[in-house]
């Protein structure tokens, strides 16, 4: 069958997409190299053979994406939902950003952060310049041009790869069925500037929706995002995803995208745990973060060149660790994952016990 309009509108708009990253990287390398080379990443060439599996990988994305798409899991609309203008308005505040972004590589200052009169509220790992960005994840300005330098990192892509999350999450959630929608409560965990929560809003679009994160400035951004229309409200919460300030068993699904391999090994554990607090019996969890070397060995020269090109100190521990066991560990069963691109995504259960909890009333 030949495809139809819409769906060559949506090829076409990727592929023009990922050039445009493309074509950034290759112009903000070569002024690099002419105006700063002393801070150009040492980085091991990608061999033709891995280049040609990656495009091959993010084919399939897409395909996968425009399917889901077709087949009603979310609107085709969210495919071509993009702020294009406030982006192009942004766009050239990414190039202005790049020598200060430089002068941080050269000094090895990975603490240029501004000065928080609530230091107290962040733990330690947090508070530094993640990508070498610009104030961390600290600042108005760090928010408003987040969204904008992911999708250029990942080629246009980001989008589709959060979107990976929400297949699982409706399969998941089919446990409530007999629920009213509006009933249901999804908290996306260190939602950041709340674009995972608008994909989970066009595809699920009764339930409650929680965004937590430990950054005022991207709750901001979010709330930008989310909350000046008249769709249902999204609650915007600020705190640590180690210890969260919900109640127990409060939510039938939780998602997490982006986030696990920016923390430390035992933040991970910490916030699984939480995540399993805050479950009820028979939840899921739905995890998505960077693909590993056990998954996704054919890309292990683009994984090390990632970590080489931005700062990303737990990244390396990220990419060998044992998520699977983990989500075991933290007391989940039925962990299943895949990979799609440069994405993984883990999906497990809390376990339903109405016996245990009959024993305790």
């Amino acid at each position: 069958m030949a495809p139809s309009f819409t769906e060559i509108a949506y090829r076409t708009m990727q592929q023009g997409r990922s050039l445009a990253g493309l074509v950034h990287k290759e112009l903000s390398t070569k002024v690099m190299e002419v105006v700063a080379p002393d801070v150009v990443p040492k980085t091991e060439p990608v061999p033709s053979e891995m280049m040609d599996a990656l495009r091959q990988s993010l084919d399939e994305l897409h395909q996968r994406d425009w399917q889901d798409s077709e087949s009603g899991i979310y609107p085709q609309s969210l495919l071509f939902d993009i702020p294009w203008l406030e982006w192009a308005e942004r766009y050239p505040r990414v190039w202005l950003d790049l020598p200060s972004n430089w002068a941080r590589r050269r000094a090895r200052d990975v603490k240029d952060i501004p000065d928080l009169a609530n230091r107290d509220l962040y733990p330690d790992y947090y508070l530094q310049n993640f990508h070498h960005q610009t104030d961390g994840y600290l600042s108005d300005h760090s928010a408003e041009l987040y969204d904008l330098q992911v999708d250029i990192l990942f080629n246009g892509a980001a989008d589709a790869m959060r979107r990976r999350i929400l297949p699982s999450l409706q399969q998941g959630l089919k446990r409530f069925a007999g629920r009213a929608p509006g009933s249901l409560r999804i908290l996306d965990v260190a939602t950041g500037t709340g674009r995972t929560l608008h994909q989970i809003r066009a595809a699920l679009p009764h339930a409650t929706l929680v965004g937590v994160d430990l950054s005022e400035a991207y709750l901001r951004q979010a709330n930008r995002w989310l909350n000046q229309s008249n769709k249902p409200l999204v609650q915007l919460v600020q705190g640590n995803a180690e210890r969260m300030p919900f109640d127990d068993a409060g939510f039938q699904a939780i998602t997490c995208v982006f986030l696990f391999h920016e923390l430390p090994a035992d933040a991970r554990q910490a916030v699984l745990q939480d995540c399993y607090r805050l479950l009820e019996p028979g939840g899921v969890l739905v995890l998505a973060d960077s693909v590993q070397l056990k998954d996704s060995p054919q890309f292990d020269v683009a994984m090390d060149n990632f970590r080489r090109v931005f700062h990303e100190p737990y990244y390396r521990n990220f990419i060998s660790d044992d998520i699977d066991q983990r989500l075991k560990d933290a007391g989940f069963s039925d962990v299943q994952a895949e990979s799609h691109f440069m994405t993984r995504v883990w999906t497990a259960t809390k376990n339903s016990s109405p016996q245990h909890s009959d024993s305790l009333t």
